[in-house]
């Protein structure tokens, strides 16, 4: 969901009848105006009920946002339902679970929103959002996972599972290409179907294909011209027919342009309610013969199977541990926590923080006091208590450290000293210190859903203050709060250590400490690209676009595949992370069995903790395909798995491939094609911290483009039917060197009619129906 506004106190309080709702006996008995309504909602968070003197058919449930905790609204919610939404625990957003790289984590996080969800009488949690952030701008980025679609997809997964293993629906969004919030009600993201095969559907998919959410959220934008809502492509073509998806389309927000287009195209529920004024579009299209009443009923039958999937578990909503969720919360906020540097001084590293010299830390930073923990929309929870850095770095110290704001935020107290008076006190706390810990971070005014980020960079009176404090003292720790990726490159070399905990939920503050103080060894990775300048980023040029279009010029080189193909430095390389112990790789190996649309690879490493407390890594395979009919990347994750070791402890990790991870979308032939030939893979801790690379060769299948009267005769010498002849012809030619590598690219209707390679109009058309036979 991506508007907010309240719901009638009393919406939706239709009495449930008792005993499961059968299907397909209701539906027969409902009327097509009956049907009809049941696509739209009864307000803005309720579907339709269906009553019939005094009697219940269909009962109304409830759906409301998500998707790192519930939003549902309580009877005196303010217009935009975000002041008294009802208290809920507040997990890490996307941007910090995404880190994690732990599908087991994402489950029981899922479990525990499903819980929460259930515990509210709320049917369908509106997330997760897996679209792939495409520029570090979108403002959106917090609530998305990754720039990669293997990690959104698996992630994704596990959170589905986990919320729906409670009875309670999920509403995979935004589909699809939705990465960007400016103008995105009518902007038409424009990008081949290469591009969205490889880069911008696979998340959904993933998602689709293994957990079946049972819900699917359209996006506001169009896709190549065509509304989202409305585009029968994507809604049943992709969607239904084939992935196999047999749940409920439902709208964005307000994201219906054509009520009886989308219903045709394959959308089922139109949310929130238009009062009935769509609903009649529905049933006067049908009595006019424009749309098939049985469209209806399919798009009928999905909301009615929704509420039966659902019911259940809203007939026995359980109880919610608040503590307990609280616990968990806080461990994923330190698994999502990410080092980035942690250069030693005067011959130690800064972290984790000494326990014997803790009481001897100064903390710097507003944020550290006032933490900024979620981003602003209609994702926007309600915390049950909120945690923060400050408090929680005192309590590890048992001593009340010493503090300095050094820059004021809007959600902080009130302070009206001037900014060199707050930077001039900073300094004096952290000479006065061993180690100065600084938090910064992005404004909360900088980052939210319904527009972009102008920019990468701090506020310039943190960067000021950062300056500042690391002149006077050099043993400095920066941690960054923020939603997506942040420009570090000015200031990095200034501080030997640095960690971002992106947007870490209520719990955040004390996950960041029990990372500072050795309490949690870091684990979490990059799941984005940190450019060294914005100028850097693919989508730069062609974000967020024009005249109500966006160009994605970058195709498939998105996020590190881009940086990768240029040998661009960057600031820190997607899949990056560091540890307070470290990791060896070795045997790495990889088995090829199979062929073609059957070829399968199993990759193997042995791992070993070979520091001195346990931790845990993430081992990355990639997988480059150096020789093609496409430019492919140079490499692109295919799979991965975080593996937990205690000191001196090894483990042999095993991950498969299979044809569709060594696959691409052949623009040409329409589908994926394994195309034969060397493979790389390679095993690694981040991108471009690869410790194990293996050759494999596999055996393709046909790629051979069809023969035609424009084919080159470069196309046509690769062709296994009609390249022989060719060949032979060409071979008794007076064709020098030169002249023949200026005919390659030619078609081979002007070589015919040139006369050349033995070819005329007739033999032409012999050759290439012999070739396409």
């Amino acid at each position: 969901m991506s508007l907010e506004q309240t719901a009638p106190g009393t919406a939706g309080a239709t009495d449930r009848p008792a005993g499961a709702l059968d299907v397909e006996r209701t539906l027969a008995a409902l009327t097509l105006e009956e049907k009809a309504s049941l696509l739209s909602g009864l307000d803005f968070w309720h579907t339709q009920p269906v009553e019939r003197d005094g009697e219940t058919l269909v009962p109304s449930v409830m759906v409301t946002d998500g998707p790192h905790g519930l939003r549902k609204q309580d009877e005196s919610a303010d217009h935009l339902g975000l002041g008294n939404s009802v208290p809920a625990t507040c997990f890490p957003t996307a941007a910090a679970l995404g880190s994690t790289w732990d599908a087991d984590l994402l489950h029981r996080v899922g479990e525990a929103l499903g819980r929460e969800t259930r515990a509210n009488d709320v049917a369908v949690l509106l997330g997760p959002g897996v679209n792939i952030k495409r520029s570090p701008l979108c403002g959106r980025n917090f609530e998305y996972l990754s720039e990669d679609p293997v990690v959104a997809g698996d992630l994704a997964t596990a959170l589905v599972e986990g919320i729906q293993s409670t009875g309670v629906g999920t509403s995979l969004k935004h589909f699809a290409a939705n990465n960007q919030e400016a103008d995105r009600m009518r902007v038409s993201a424009d990008v081949d179907e290469r591009t969205l095969r490889e880069i911008y559907l696979p998340a959904f998919e993933r998602v689709v294909t293994r957990a079946q959410p049972w819900t699917v959220m359209c996006a506001y934008n169009k896709v190549n011209g065509t509304y989202a809502s409305q585009h029968d492509w994507l809604l049943t073509t992709v969607l239904r027919d084939e992935w196999g998806f047999d749940g409920l389309v439902v709208s964005d927000w307000g994201a219906v342009r054509d009520r009886v287009a989308a219903v045709a195209a394959g959308l089922d529920l139109e949310m929130p309610a238009t009062g009935g004024r769509t609903d009649a579009q529905v049933v006067a299209a049908v009595r006019a013969g424009e749309l098939d009443e049985s469209v209806v009923d399919t798009a009928a039958r999905r909301v009615l199977r929704l509420l039966a999937q659902t019911l259940p578990a809203l007939d026995a909503p359980g109880a919610v541990d608040a503590d307990a969720h609280h616990a968990l919360a806080r461990e994923a906020a330190a698994a999502g926590t990410v080092l980035l540097k942690n250069d030693p001084v005067d011959g130690e590293a800064l972290l984790p923080l000494d326990p014997g010299t803790l009481a001897d830390v100064a903390v710097i930073g507003e944020l550290a006091r006032t933490p900024r923990y979620q981003g602003a929309g209609s994702s926007q929870v309600n915390p049950t208590r909120l945690d923060d850095a400050l408090t929680a770095l005192r309590a590890a110290a048992g001593a009340d450290l010493p503090f300095a704001p050094g820059y004021t935020i809007a959600e902080g107290p009130d302070d009206d000293r001037s900014p060199a008076t707050l930077v001039a006190e900073a300094v004096e706390v952290a000479r006065g210190a061993r180690t100065a810990v600084v938090f910064l971070g992005l404004p909360a005014a900088d980052e939210s859903e319904g527009y972009d980020r102008d920019h990468m960079d701090l506020p310039p009176a943190q960067v000021a203050l950062l300056e500042a404090v690391a002149a006077a003292n050099p043993r400095v720790v920066v941690v960054l709060s923020g939603g997506s990726a942040i420009s570090v490159a000015p200031w990095r070399d200034a501080v030997p250590a640095l960690l971002v905990g992106w947007l870490g939920g209520q719990a955040g503050g004390s996950g960041v400490a029990d990372v500072l103080t050795g309490a949690v060894t870091p684990s979490g990775k990059l799941t984005e690209t940190l450019p060294l300048q914005l100028e850097d980023n693919p989508s730069h040029g062609n974000f967020p676009g024009e005249l109500g279009h966006v160009r994605y010029g970058e195709g498939v080189l998105v996020g590190y595949r881009w940086y990768d193909a240029r040998r661009m430095e960057v600031a820190y390389p997607f899949g990056h992370g560091l540890s307070y112990t470290t990791f060896a790789f070795d045997d790495v190996a990889a088995e090829v069995t199979g062929a073609g649309r059957d070829a399968r690879v199993r990759v193997r490493a042995r791992i070993s903790n070979t520091g001195t407390v346990a931790g845990a890594e993430v081992v990355q395979v990639y997988v480059g395909d150096p020789e093609a009919q496409v430019q492919r990347p140079e490499r692109e994750l295919k799979a991965f798995a975080k593996v937990r070791l205690e000191p001196g402890a090894s483990q042999v990790v095993e991950l498969a491939l299979d044809a569709r991870d060594l696959s691409y979308w052949h623009p040409v032939l329409g589908r994926w094609v394994v195309e034969g030939g060397e493979f790389v893979v390679s095993v690694g801790a981040s991108s471009r911290d690869l410790r194990g690379s293996v050759t494999v060769d596999v055996a393709g299948e046909d790629v051979a483009l069809p023969l035609g009267e424009l084919s080159t005769l470069g196309e046509a010498l690769a062709h296994p039917v009609a390249g022989p002849p060719i060949r032979g012809a060409l071979d008794g030619s007076p064709l020098d060197p030169e002249m023949l590598a200026m005919a390659t690219d030619m078609p081979l209707v002007v070589l015919a009619d040139f006369g050349m390679g033995g070819l005329d109009r007739d033999a032409l058309a012999r050759l290439i129906e012999a070739a396409n036979t």
